[in-house]
Parts: C-alpha cells; sequence; structure tokens
C-alpha cells in the first residue's frame, strides 16, 4: 500500500485534491482545524507528502504549527503566494502549485488554464489533478515558478482591485476598462517587484494574465475578498514606501 497523504484543511480545494489522491490510490489523513495536529504527526511521521490546502488567511498560522517531521515534504496550493511566505518559516524546497481551477459549493471543478506546479512532490498533484481531467503542467525550474506565481497574483489582485470599480467580468473589464485595467496592473506589478526582490518581465506577465481572461472571459473580477486584497496591498505598499497611485485612488473613491 502507498504512503498516506495528510490534508490540511478539507474546504473546496482540499476536498479536489482528496479525491483526485484517493483515485490515485494514497490513503488520507484529513486534519482540521480543531484537530491536536502534533498528535496526528506523532502517529503518522512519515506520510508521502503533506498538502496544506488551507486559505491565504490562515496560512502563516498553519505554517507557524507545521510539525517539524512534515516540514520537508509540504505541498502548498494557497493563492497570492510567494517564495517569501515559506522562507520566513524556513521551509526548504516545498512543492508549490499555483491553482487556476475554480470549486465553489455545488459545482463542478472549473479550469481556467492549467496549474503549474513545481518541487519534490510536484509529480504527485499531477497524478491527483490528472486523474480528475484537471489540466495541470509541471515545469522545470524556480524561474518559472516563481513567474506563474505573480501572474496569479497579477490576474487576481488586478482583476479585483479594478473590479471594485467596473464590476461585470474579466472579458468587459478589458474590452471596456482597458486604461484602468492597465494602470492597476501596473500598480500590481510594482508591489511584486519588491515583495519578490526581482526585476519582473512585466509585458510577458500581462500577457499571461491575458490568456487566463480568455480561458474564462466570463469569470466575475470581484468578490468577498476584494476590499481586503486593496487593504493589504496598500499596507505592503506602505511598507515599501511605493506610491502606487491607481490604487489609492480606488482605494479613497470606496
Amino acid at each position: 500500500m502507498k504512503k498516506p497523504v495528510v490534508i490540511i484543511g478539507i474546504g473546496e480545494i482540499g476536498g479536489v485534491f482528496a479525491r483526485g489522491l484517493l483515485r490515485s490510490g494514497y490513503p488520507l489523513v484529513p486534519v482540521n482545524r480543531s484537530d491536536d495536529i502534533q498528535q496526528i504527526a506523532a502517529q503518522y511521521p512519515d506520510p508521502e507528502a503533506v498538502l496544506l490546502t488551507v486559505a491565504e488567511t490562515d496560512l502563516y498560522q498553519s505554517l507557524v504549527t507545521l510539525p517539524s517531521l512534515w516540514r520537508d515534504r509540504l505541498c502548498m496550493v494557497q493563492n497570492e503566494l510567494l517564495p517569501r511566505d515559506w522562507q520566513e518559516h524556513d521551509i526548504q524546497s516545498p512543492t508549490v502549485m499555483s491553482v487556476w481551477f475554480e470549486k465553489k459549493p455545488g459545482m463542478d471543478t472549473k479550469p481556467v488554464v492549467a496549474s503549474p506546479v513545481f518541487g519534490p512532490h510536484a509529480d504527485l498533484l499531477c497524478e491527483a489533478l490528472q486523474s480528475l481531467d484537471i489540466p495541470v503542467v509541471k515545469l522545470e525550474s524556480e524561474q518559472t515558478l516563481l513567474f506563474e506565481l505573480v501572474r496569479k497574483n497579477l490576474y487576481i489582485l488586478t482583476t479585483n482591485i479594478a473590479g471594485l470599480v467596473t464590476g461585470g467580468n474579466v472579458a468587459e473589464l478589458w474590452q471596456n476598462h482597458r486604461t484602468l485595467a492597465i494602470e492597476v496592473a501596473e500598480d500590481v506589478l510594482q508591489l511584486q517587484a519588491w515583495l519578490t526582490g526581482e526585476k519582473l518581465d512585466n509585458k510577458a506577465l500581462i500577457a499571461a494574465m491575458l490568456l487566463a481572461f480568455e480561458g474564462d472571459p466570463e469569470h466575475g473580477c470581484t468578490g468577498r475578498s476584494a476590499s481586503a486584497r486593496l487593504h493589504r496591498a496598500l499596507q505592503l505598499a506602505d511598507e515599501a514606501n511605493l506610491e502606487l497611485h491607481t490604487l489609492r485612488r480606488i482605494q479613497a473613491e470606496q
């Protein structure tokens, strides 16, 4: 029998991975918010992998409490994820996926584009999603992973923040409010460059974002987290001494 896979956080996305892993023949060890994670780690000290599927707002605390026995087999699938998030906790070489499929209660899984993954357990996550016919691509380097993580952040923050002004879907945003979308994207990329400490290829990233627009043109721009994401982005901008004029104007108008 294959070694078990631990899943921390069994929400909608975690449930998708759970189904794929079960189809691939892996026993599962679920960890819920109220469970004693250290006790579970003592019972399962040598899992195949540990998949962290909590929301981004719960990521920091989840990494603080992650048992040391599991640190070398961590897989992360959060939104708004960058290397600094795991490096801050001295976690080396996790497996990281940028999830590009949507799963909400009562609806089937809806892929937008292929979900890229990189790291020691990339094959495991590829196998799980492929068993469900969800498109996935294995990346070849940390640099391509960084590009993909920034691409996803650019997509989420641009659509959410611009959507606070425009509403509607991503196709309407690009067709009817392109200047605003570009201005927001440029602010977001300034912030991403500071967060990563890298010189980013803005043109390529915006082009990659537009491919995701084409993958699901009716995807709504805003959600429950849009205002919170704008607030978080501007808190980081203050820390970085970045002006980000468009983002600050949008906040002032809310």
